[in-house]
């Protein structure tokens, strides 16, 4: 039986950075300032395919439909919730894996939170995403259509990101650089720096790549527990990248970029929530200077992990505030719509 012709996969030009843009169009004989036109074609106007670039050539335009596309995400599933207005999206890629995304509106300036990966391979024990387990890494293109999904279906600028949603951002650097670079270059989105959060789960070496790249992204760690046998019992991360190391490139990062880091801290009912644990948490930071966002736990079916009361979550913010910090109890958005990481994702599944 004769073998089908294999199709051929054209190359996503989303989320690509306009130096691999302008490499790419090299590759066709074509000058620089084409990959700029294309660039600002995609992220000032936000044109998805190549017909509508009429200061192209029709020839370039042809060439380009042929071998290239502009990826786009299907909304397979949005929960909108009627508290706040944040919405969860459960998007398909072109394999017909599912991603999560949020869009959370504020007055004045709409954060969207990303994921990076079609599941986690971290493996922390209180996270529905890890729970799934690992599927691949997204693209460059599939990481910034996220954001052109919300934008399009909410009507509204995205002004803000969050890499917070599903995976570790630093596992999957090179196509997180990418996409940061393409989102952030002046000739694009014009995002500044410090309008994108980037949160890790501590991978040490991640840090240290994100600083020599020059992006100065705002950097969130997800924090959990201040010693590390406790750490590395709810984080297997913590068993390659101890505090210790953890810390030293946090304070690397923050020499190099002078921004103020948070650190995310989960309570957990009875686990890490004790005036002593606040304690070690303030003395684990001394030095840096920082924010801890206090976020209790939001259950997730299955997993037996609880939140403590409000009272001890004050106590403990009250402990941190008096050693010098600054401490925030985050409010939940989108409560009533499966706030918590993966939950829409592996409910789906």
């Amino acid at each position: 039986m004769p073998t089908a012709p294999a199709v051929a996969v054209k190359k996503d030009l989303l989320g690509l950075s306009k130096a691999s843009l302008i490499a790419e169009l090299d590759s066709l004989g074509e000058k620089p300032f084409r990959a700029r036109q294309i660039f600002e074609w995609v992220y000032k106007r936000k044109v998805s395919d190549f017909a509508g670039m009429n200061n192209l050539g029709k020839a370039l335009r042809d060439r380009l439909d042929a071998g290239y596309t502009l990826s786009t995400l299907a909304a397979y599933r949005v929960q909108r919730s009627k508290r706040d207005g944040t919405a969860k999206y459960l998007f398909q890629c072109a394999d017909g894996q599912l991603v999560e995304s949020v869009f959370l509106p504020h007055e004045g300036r709409n954060t969207a939170c990303l994921s990076t990966q079609v599941g986690c391979a971290m493996g922390c024990t209180f996270c529905a995403t890890g729970e799934s387990g690992f599927a691949r890494n997204l693209s460059p293109g599939e990481i910034v259509a996220q954001v052109q999904g919300m934008e399009a279906d909410q009507g509204v600028e995205i002004h803000n990101l969050v890499l917070m949603g599903m995976g570790e951002p630093l596992h999957n650097w090179e196509n997180v650089r990418e996409a940061m670079s393409a989102l952030l270059d002046p000739a694009g989105r014009q995002w500044g720096p410090r309008h994108i959060t980037l949160s890790t789960c501590g991978i040490a070496s991640g840090i240290d790549a994100l600083r020599e790249s020059g992006l100065k992204l705002r950097l969130a760690i997800s924090l959990h527990a201040p010693e590390d046998g406790l750490r590395a019992g709810i984080m297997p991360i913590n068993r390659r990248y101890p505090l210790k190391e953890l810390m030293r490139s946090v304070r690397d990062y923050q020499a190099a970029t002078q921004l103020q880091v948070t650190f995310e801290y989960t309570l957990f009912k009875g686990l890490n929530d004790s005036p002593d644990q606040a304690h070690a948490v303030a003395t684990l930071l001394k030095g840096v200077e920082s924010k801890v966002n206090l976020i209790p736990y939001n259950s997730v079916q299955g997993l037996d992990f609880e939140a403590p009361d409000f009272e001890t979550v004050l106590a403990f913010q009250e402990v941190l505030k008096k050693r010098g910090l600054i401490a925030m109890v985050r409010t939940e958005k989108g409560g009533d719509i499966d706030a918590a990481c993966g939950q829409l994702r592996r409910r789906e599944a």
